[in-house]
């Protein structure tokens, strides 16, 4: 699907045809053939397009004649994009800036461009492409700041059902969100190697010294969200190897209560097999001899029990 944008009365108004300094959207994902002619109608490298949709693609820029093509890796819901089973996942948005246009690409819906479609800010042009690519740059870390708030939110949850009890699926929950920082650390880690090329090769052009700053800006907050996701991860690690040796603790001290059981009712057992006999056996004759021979099995599982409770093995 392409839908076409133009600021129009403060806001942006939906084209049904392409026009010079519109903003392009692109949503895949598309057959080899379709987007041989996506290519053709919007004059870009095909390149540019089957790069963006590949979900594999990492965070970096590039430019072929004239036109620039910027990989951004940014957030979504897991909700069947990839057979991980991680609840939030990174796919890339390609940015290509054309002499006549800002053309977006994503494999699918995402956070960051829907915000700019549906709530753009005060000012907001797509003509103006250098700020139209600072303010996806911010948008991006702010999707990715407000999932890592989600699932460390997440996390606190299912730590909290995990002392009550140690039930699998909680742990595989804790592991679905562990795997899903390890998406947003990589690819914050490689959205800020980009940032920071951007701004040293100046690769859009900046001449403004407020949009210097204000990429600075940006740099400073997927650093900030980079931290965060890093810190997240290793709380996460740390939980999961606690909790790990908790429910290895509390299997022994079942099989140490099981062992101490076991202990105590094969006592009387193995004085009634004694008596159970045809040899000689002592109190045979007497007319008490159950009585004793009961009473001695039950004094010495009670001593034992007293034993084993004193050692809090029960």
């Amino acid at each position: 699907m392409v839908v076409y944008f133009k600021k129009e009365n403060g806001g942006l108004k939906k084209l049904t045809a392409p026009e010079k300094g519109c903003w392009i959207h692109v949503y895949g994902p598309f057959s080899s053939e379709e987007s041989q002619k996506l290519s053709e109608h919007l004059s870009i490298d095909i390149e540019f397009i089957t790069d963006s949709l590949d979900i594999d693609e990492r965070a970096r820029y590039e430019s072929d004649e004239g036109k620039d093509l910027i990989v951004l890796k940014t957030p979504v819901e897991n909700e069947g994009i990839s057979d991980s089973e991680a609840l939030v996942i990174t796919i890339p948005i390609g940015i290509v800036r054309t002499p006549d246009h800002i053309i977006t690409i994503s494999a699918h819906r995402n956070n960051v461009v829907e915000s700019l479609m549906n709530n753009a800010p005060k000012g907001f042009n797509p003509e103006d492409q250098e700020q139209f690519i600072l303010t996806l740059f911010e948008r991006n870390v702010d999707a990715f700041s407000h999932y890592l708030r989600t699932l460390n939110n997440k996390r606190y949850s299912f730590e909290k059902a995990l002392y009550n009890s140690s039930r699998n699926e909680d742990l595989t929950n804790l592991l679905n969100i562990q795997k899903s920082l390890i998406y947003f650390v990589t690819n914050l880690r490689t959205n800020d190697l980009l940032l920071m090329k951007i701004q040293r090769t100046n690769f859009l052009k900046i001449q403004d010294e407020e949009r210097i700053d204000y990429l600075r800006d940006i740099i400073v907050d997927n650093g900030q969200a980079l931290e965060m996701s890093e810190m997240y991860s290793n709380i996460l690690n740390g939980t999961m190897d606690t909790f790990a040796s908790i429910i290895s603790n509390n299997l022994n001290q079942v099989m140490k209560r099981l062992t101490s059981v076991t202990i105590v009712l094969m006592i009387p057992t193995l004085i009634a097999s004694f008596y159970g006999m045809n040899v000689e056996l002592p109190l045979q004759h007497s007319a008490y001899a159950f009585v004793w021979v009961f009473g001695i099995s039950i004094l010495v599982a009670i001593l034992f029990t007293m034993y084993f409770v004193r050692k809090n093995w029960f």
